[in-house]
């Protein structure tokens, strides 16, 4: 080998071109005409959402990628760092809030039918963690890509379907039924599952690595309960109770959606740690 190998080469790669920053910043096209002002915040916005949307995916298949390769440390990683990226969502949620009422209206009907309810990267990154609802699948049979993104999340096991698995391979009695439901169907809270997570909690010792995952599981599930109420909140802050440009209900359709749980037996586990605190083991 001669020096000549230890000399990198040239680059012509620049902060621009790197990043595609003149592609990007050509990505807003406002439909307003007169321009109104609003309407760039509201388009960028969203598309910051979905951006981050994208790195949340790509986390969540690395988390898929190390829970099955037993590798809990690197998991927990990639969890906090999604539960960051939830808390940025939290906080553009103000920003958004900057923008009243009668700003926004200004420009609103030009954006019929288009919805946050279109969002397919929104519905991967659901069907991913464990929240599965076959109905918005055919909200996106005219989107080809984001249909088939969809598909193929809800026919894999989910984020809670392998930590499940996992926690059976580490010891944790997982009942049978568990183990062998249809990964497609919806996650039914099971309260065997439930009971033998609560008894974790008991064993911090023995178990404090379980401890650690599902902890952080639940940072990520209050996390994304947050992000929701702050949407409900704003939206009805922002156009009250009416319809929502891509014909739901609004306020009231978003509402809906706050009981939603990616890990159910983990919050239900709270009820069996305190119920059994103090009794014998």
């Amino acid at each position: 080998m001669t020096d000549d190998a230890l000399v990198p080469k040239v680059s012509h790669l620049t902060y621009d071109s790197y990043l595609k920053v003149h592609d990007l910043l050509d990505l807003q096209d406002l439909q307003s005409d007169p321009q109104q002002h609003d309407e760039m915040l509201f388009i960028i916005i969203h598309q910051v959402y979905e951006l981050w949307f994208k790195q949340i995916l790509h986390e969540v298949d690395g988390m898929l990628a190390f829970i099955d390769q037993d590798k809990p440390l690197p998991f927990v990683k990639s969890l906090k760092r999604v539960v960051r990226i939830l808390d940025v969502l939290v906080h553009q949620v103000d920003i958004l809030e900057t923008m009243t009422p009668i700003e926004f209206d200004r420009f609103r009907a030009l954006l019929n039918p288009a919805s946050g309810f279109q969002s397919h990267q929104f519905r991967v990154a659901e069907y991913s963690l464990g929240i599965r609802d076959k109905v918005y699948l055919k909200y996106h049979e005219t989107n080809p890509v984001g249909f088939a993104a969809m598909k193929a999340a809800i026919e894999r096991p989910s984020l809670w379907d392998r930590v499940v698995a996992y926690l059976h391979r580490v010891g944790i009695n997982v009942p049978q039924s568990v183990l062998d439901r249809s990964v497609q169907e919806p996650w039914e809270l099971n309260e065997d599952l439930a009971r033998e997570l609560g008894a974790v909690y008991r064993q911090l010792d023995e178990r404090y690595h379980v401890y650690t995952i599902l902890e952080s599981l639940l940072d990520l599930d209050q996390k994304l309960c947050l992000w929701r109420y702050r949407h409900v909140s704003m939206v009805e802050r922002i156009i009250g109770i009416t319809r929502g440009t891509g014909g739901t209900h609004g306020v009231e359709y978003l509402s809906r959606t706050l009981s939603k749980r990616a890990f159910p037996e983990i919050w239900e586990a709270r009820q069996h740690i305190i119920t059994n605190l103090g009794a014998p083991e």
